[in-house]
């Protein structure tokens, strides 16, 4: 479903708590702290991502949980009992097609959209109960907009900011997402990936220690999505629990650290990407249409399938030895390797062998 710009703004608000203080301190730094508590029995100790010497230390084993999430609108249910975690100090892709129940979900663990049931946990918090004590603590980058279309970069950045006690550096922030080159320019003049970049860039504001990243790639040109590549890489490895939702499995498996895949609404797979991902049984590669594949499959013991316009497909997992003797073989009988697909499945693969789309 689509998110209502307008409901989105309280996460950029300041962060003064209920007495006038910055919430989010916790006792490492000297200061009582709302969040550092366990909420329902599900997290063993503080629940916060505390500042040492500058840098965050993970206190949490999970920034985000969710427990049988359900979340609906009138007779239809967006999200079904939906279940999931998202370690803290790591990037955890949401992933799945439009209408699959990503964007809900996310508006749930914001603190915007109330679950008809099941349980969230933020930093330790009820996202909802405790909206108020994680405002200073959450980045948000929303689906579009919410910046005045006469409002110039430099100045929106800077007053982002400056609503913050621990604010980013508007100047460096600036750079950090590589709009150097167009502070003076209004919103109304960027490009749609410039823009993203803005958005980006008030998510990250208030040094959260959580960032919730909706579509962040979406629009953007290959040079803008290096940077917020690295822009995100470098959140979780300087501590911030970064939950990015997307429906491009290529640019999720250049940047995940753990995968939650949905679809229809429930949750099919979830957990870091690399286990997601099996190796693959067969090894595919191109070469001459003309090559024999009945003495190649003589030559390695397994079968070789011509899959037409020189694609081959040998039926055996791609060991060291036999790749091996096949690059071997095509170089003795002047064949050229156009290409070698030996290794583990792509995350298309997996969310197609998982979802049973495409069969």
């Amino acid at each position: 479903m689509p998110r209502r710009v307008a409901r989105a703004r309280p996460s950029f608000r300041g962060a003064q708590g209920r007495h006038g203080r910055p919430p989010g301190r916790c006792a490492a730094d000297g200061h009582q702290s709302q969040d550092c508590q366990v909420i329902g029995g599900l997290l063993p100790g503080p629940s916060c991502l505390a500042r040492r010497g500058g840098v965050r230390s993970v206190e949490t084993v999970n920034g985000v949980v969710v427990e049988n999430l359900v979340v609906r609108y009138g007779d239809v249910t967006a999200v079904d009992h939906a279940s999931f975690t998202a370690p803290a100090a790591k990037v955890t892709v949401i992933l799945g097609p439009n209408g699959a129940g990503k964007t809900s979900t996310i508006e749930v663990c914001e603190g915007f959209r109330k679950a008809a049931s099941g349980h969230v946990s933020v930093l330790g918090l009820d996202p909802s109960a405790g909206h108020r004590d994680l405002t200073g603590r959450m980045g948000v980058m929303l689906q579009g907009g919410g910046v005045y279309p006469s409002a110039r970069v430099r100045d929106v950045i800077a007053h982002f900011c400056a609503l913050h006690d621990r604010g980013m550096d508007a100047h460096n922030l600036v750079e950090r997402v590589g709009l150097a080159h167009r502070a003076g320019a209004t919103w109304r003049r960027l490009s749609g990936g410039e823009q993203q970049r803005v958005s980006l860039a008030l998510a990250l504001a208030a040094r959260p220690d959580i960032a919730f990243l909706d579509e962040p790639t979406s629009g953007v040109d290959t040079d803008g999505r290096d940077i917020i590549r690295a822009v995100v890489r470098q959140l979780a490895d300087d501590g911030c629990t970064v939950v990015l939702a997307s429906h491009e499995l290529a640019e999720a498996e250049r940047i995940a650290d753990n995968v939650v895949l949905f679809r229809s609404g429930r949750v099919i797979a979830s957990g870091q990407l690399q286990d997601l991902l099996q190796r693959r049984g067969t090894v595919g590669f191109s070469s001459s249409s003309a090559l024999d594949a009945v003495a190649l499959s003589a030559h390695l013991g397994h079968g070789v399938n011509p899959r037409g316009g020189g694609r081959f497909e040998v039926d055996a997992p791609g060991t060291t030895h036999l790749v091996s003797m096949l690059t071997g073989w095509l170089a003795d009988n002047g064949h050229p390797l156009d290409s070698l697909d030996a290794g583990t499945e792509t995350l298309e693969d997996a969310y197609r062998r998982l979802t049973g789309a495409g069969s």
